[in-house]
């Protein structure tokens, strides 16, 4: 049966991995994780990212785009360098972009500009977005709507945490979702392991994004606390539990529903 597993959110390029970064993707695919898809989230980083990504052609691939955290460091120049990048044959999909409302990092007036700029560009492109939302559904949403059905670009709400009527319109609106280790979180997690349920396997992806979001229940915990790719068979077992369904099945529907989305060769 297929145990392979594909992890569409790592964040390869934080500095926690600075010190054994080619080893973390060694253990990756050692344990079935194979292939990573890292996260741009800056100019800088995804420029990083798809640098890196180009040594290991099949085993890693990217996504270009600008986080709403970093959006107030955006200029004239943010869009012809995202485009540029997406032109390389690693780079799969624009973002991480969308709104966060949480920690306002950025102003929300710029925020919203660039959540629709780099929609824009995926649309121009003809390629996949990778989203990013938190407590700002309604305006994520207004944004959004009127460039989805257009048959240029579909998404994925990556680490989806939402609430059931969240999720109902997403899945409304033909987005895909990503799940990631926060099912794990009997504190903070324990609705998603309900909300699962309502998710089509073929629109449901598995995440870590690491090195953030360690499953709280690992049997065996990583010292240092970091997440890695390593750890999304946990993951796996845990939606294939809720899901009342095989890890093979889990694994086999959620793998193959990451290479159509994001064109993986």
């Amino acid at each position: 049966m297929n145990r392979q597993l594909i992890d569409i959110g790592v964040n390869l390029m934080h500095r926690s991995f600075e010190r054994d970064r080619d080893e973390v993707v060694g253990r990756s695919v050692e344990a079935g994780v194979s292939p990573l898809v890292l996260t741009g989230t800056s100019e800088r980083n995804s420029d990083a990212a798809a640098r890196y990504a180009a040594k290991f052609p099949g085993q890693l691939f990217t996504t270009a785009g600008v986080h709403p955290h970093d959006t107030r460091n955006c200029t004239s120049r943010t869009r012809d360098t995202l485009r540029r990048l997406a032109k390389m044959s690693q780079v799969v999909a624009i973002g991480e972009c969308g709104l966060d409302y949480n920690r306002d990092f950025s102003p929300r007036d710029v925020q919203r500009t660039w959540f629709e700029e780099q929609i824009q560009l995926a649309c121009e492109l003809e390629m996949p977005l990778f989203l990013h939302e938190r407590e700002a559904h309604p305006d994520f949403v207004r944004i959004l709507k009127p460039y989805l059905g257009t048959g240029k670009s579909k998404a994925v709400v990556h680490c989806f945490t939402g609430t059931l009527q969240e999720l109902d319109v997403y899945l409304q609106l033909g987005l895909y979702i990503g799940i990631t280790g926060w099912i794990c979180d009997e504190r903070r997690g324990k609705h998603l392991r309900e909300l699962v349920k309502r998710i089509p396997l073929e629109r449901l992806m598995l995440e870590t994004d690491a090195p953030f979001l360690t499953p709280r229940d690992l049997p065996v915990k990583p010292q240092d606390g970091r997440n890695e790719p390593v750890f999304l068979p946990h993951v796996a077992a845990t939606v294939a539990h809720c899901l009342g369904k095989t890890v093979e099945e889990v694994a086999e529907a959620t793998t193959r529903t990451a290479r159509e989305f994001f064109g993986l060769r």
